[in-house]
């Protein structure tokens, strides 16, 4: 990753968050349609291209890592509360464990997300195809950041509190890359990297696009997100 990759990362999930200072109230009613947007692009790049690219060789062990990916962030979520689904629910006691929780389960998601933006690139995955997990990256982490800070203020935790959350969050995918870097995996191991991050894309992504409206149905305006975010991720093929 360039200089510039690793800032535009940075800026954009802060500035996701930073937006809920202000505008909170204002966008809160339009989080699910971004994250119906954001989930049918994330499945979109993930099955036409991380999975085409990641499976190449026909590894079959890569398969029980892209579980492990699944499964894992499942349980991430039990910390986290599903923020990285956009589920925002007031603490009825904030305290300094609620945060560490939340905070734990959502630095871990990200961190391990942003490692193969810096692995190892086999032969046939080309840059674009880095590309690909880099902006899917960021419409994820965008509008979880957002529900973060929503859900810290409307807890009532102190805006330094939020502040310092909100930076060291941005800051995850990023030295997740960086740590990649560093370690320079093989390409074995970046593959490893790659399917845990797909298993973890189609956890989170599946999760926003089967959660109904009401009743078990699904607004026009969502389906019209969807159609949105999987039509582009079809022109990437083009």
């Amino acid at each position: 990753m360039s200089t510039t990759q690793y800032f535009i990362l940075c800026f954009s999930i802060f500035s996701g968050g930073a937006l809920a200072f202000r505008y909170r109230e204002l966008l809160q009613s339009h989080l699910q349609l971004i994250l119906s947007f954001s989930g049918a692009y994330i499945v979109g790049i993930t099955a036409l291209h991380l999975i085409p690219e990641t499976f190449f060789n026909g590894n079959n062990t890569l398969g029980a890592w892209l579980l492990a990916g699944f499964f894992g962030q499942l349980l991430l979520d039990q910390l986290s509360s599903g923020v990285e689904h956009g589920h925002i629910h007031a603490a009825h006691h904030p305290s300094n464990g609620f945060v560490f929780k939340i905070m734990l389960g959502l630095c871990i998601h990200s961190f391990v997300e942003g490692m193969p933006l810096n692995s190892a690139i086999p032969a046939q995955l080309h840059d674009h195809e880095h590309n690909h997990l880099f902006w899917g990256i960021i419409l994820h982490e965008v509008p979880a950041s957002f529900a973060l800070v929503s859900l810290l203020l409307i807890s009532g935790f102190r805006q330094n509190i939020v502040v310092f959350c909100l930076i060291a969050y941005s800051s995850m995918s990023a030295l997740g890359a960086l740590t990649s870097a560093w370690l320079a995996p093989n390409e074995a191991a970046s593959k490893i990297m790659m399917a845990i991050v797909i298993g973890t894309f189609l956890h989170i992504a599946t999760t926003i696009l089967f959660e109904a409206d009401s009743a078990h149905k699904i607004s026009w305006r969502k389906l019209v997100a969807i159609f949105l975010g999987i039509s582009i991720a079809i022109f990437t093929l083009l």
